[in-house]
């Protein structure tokens, strides 16, 4: 079956599950009566799916593969909702509970799906990932020759892991037309320490490369420091901080709070938690800018939610890239599982992070996103866009927070 064929069948399916779904959702009532009718339009869009399958293994071209357009059509409907989760088949489910936390080598990538690919939200700095270039927005095509369309991506991260010194091959969709093929080493990845500095105008700087428990400490330790050698004013550089965890998110931006709502979660399920500011953490009243881009998730972004939800911190930069969730495996009856966000994080002002992102004050293009982009013209790919040296967003940057304090 050719690639295209493949693709047909697997977003059929995926498309009349979503359906289902869809259909379940909309027709949920609490009311006795509505009820009713939910569990009638379930199965009615059931009977449709089982027929349309039925006619798709009766009368395409050739037999495909029931198995792999059931696999297709689960994974796509979960990332039609929610690009974080996974569903893993038996088999898959007992390797992940199995080797996820004992493999110590790994690649340095963070991932979500996009278009039933596996995609780079983020390389942490100094990984084998971040040497080869790898940045936000590049899809893998395939991990150790397994492709990745419909690929778990809990699975996805699975592979990646190993033994450290151990390689493995990777398939790259950047911006161009064909596939980069890559070989990594994996290491046991080492979170960077945080940059800080002093610049013109009292300005201090400090970039948070990625998130750790420890960076908070790090984060309050460089302000310190900063403002003993007479910062008046603070840059704090989020762009392409991916990694860590919601709780490194609130951490970093309770150092800027003494008071307010710094986030909140709630889901279907989970009552709403409310994590509010405590005073006793807070470490500066400095005028503070926040510098984010598309690679800024995660902890990351959900620190500058806060800030700038409690009208703390001005964010210069781009929309983020809107990851923050509660994850949760869900066993199945036949030993499969579904890991599924169960609750979101949301910014002071209501609005959910995962789905909307951060979006700054002050939009500014970064300076890698129009580096390499190819258009066609009449059916040959014109020139790669040279990348400026000019780094727009810190320049912005340093603009806004110049006429604070």
């Amino acid at each position: 079956m050719s690639s295209r064929t493949k693709f047909a069948v697997v977003m059929t399916s995926t498309c009349l599950v979503a359906l289902l779904l869809l259909g379940g959702v909309v027709t949920k009532s609490s009311a006795a009566d509505d009820a009713a009718a939910s569990g009638a339009s379930v199965y009615k869009h059931l009977a449709v799916y089982s027929e349309v399958l039925s006619r798709i293994k009766s009368e395409y071209v050739e037999e495909p593969d029931m198995s792999n357009v059931t696999l297709g059509a689960l994974n796509g409907l979960l990332e039609s909702i929610d690009p974080y989760a996974s569903y893993l088949n038996a088999e898959q489910y007992k390797e992940y509970q199995k080797n996820f936390d004992a493999y110590k080598g790994d690649v340095g990538l963070v991932l979500a799906k996009k278009f039933g690919y596996v995609t780079v939200i983020s390389s942490i700095p100094g990984s084998p990932a971040a040497e080869a270039g790898l940045t936000t927005g590049d899809m893998l095509e395939s991990i150790k020759g397994i492709a990745t369309r419909d690929m778990p991506i809990a699975f996805a991260r699975l592979l990646l892991k190993g033994a450290p010194g151990s390689t493995i091959e990777l398939s790259v969709l950047r911006r161009k037309p064909e596939p980069q093929k890559l070989t990594l080493t994996r290491v046991a990845i080492a979170v960077p320490a945080i940059e800080s500095k002093m610049m013109p105008e009292n300005v201090g700087y400090i970039k948070v490369p990625a998130m750790s428990p420890a960076k908070s400490t790090e984060v309050a330790a460089a302000v310190a420091a900063l403002t003993k050698q007479g910062a008046k004013r603070l840059l704090l550089d989020l762009r392409y901080c991916a990694s860590g965890s919601a709780e490194d998110g609130i951490d970093l931006a309770n150092l800027f709070l003494d008071k307010g709502t710094i986030t909140y979660t709630q889901g279907q399920k989970s009552p709403k938690k409310t994590f509010e500011a405590d005073a006793k953490k807070d470490v500066s009243a400095l005028p503070l800018v926040i510098l984010v881009n598309r690679g800024t998730a995660s902890g990351a972004e959900l620190a500058a939610a806060a800030l700038a939800g409690n009208k703390r911190a001005t964010l210069v930069g781009e929309r983020t890239y809107g990851d923050a969730s509660i994850l949760k495996p869900i066993t199945m009856d036949d030993g499969s599982a579904i890991i599924l966000s169960i609750a979101k994080y949301y910014t002071p002002e209501g609005k959910s992070i995962q789905d909307n992102g951060v979006t700054p004050e002050t939009l500014v293009a970064d300076t890698e996103s129009e580096a390499e982009v190819e258009e066609e013209t009449d059916g040959a790919p014109a020139p790669a866009k040279k990348p400026s040296t000019e780094d727009m967003i810190l320049k912005k940057g340093l603009e806004v927070v110049m006429k604070k304090g």
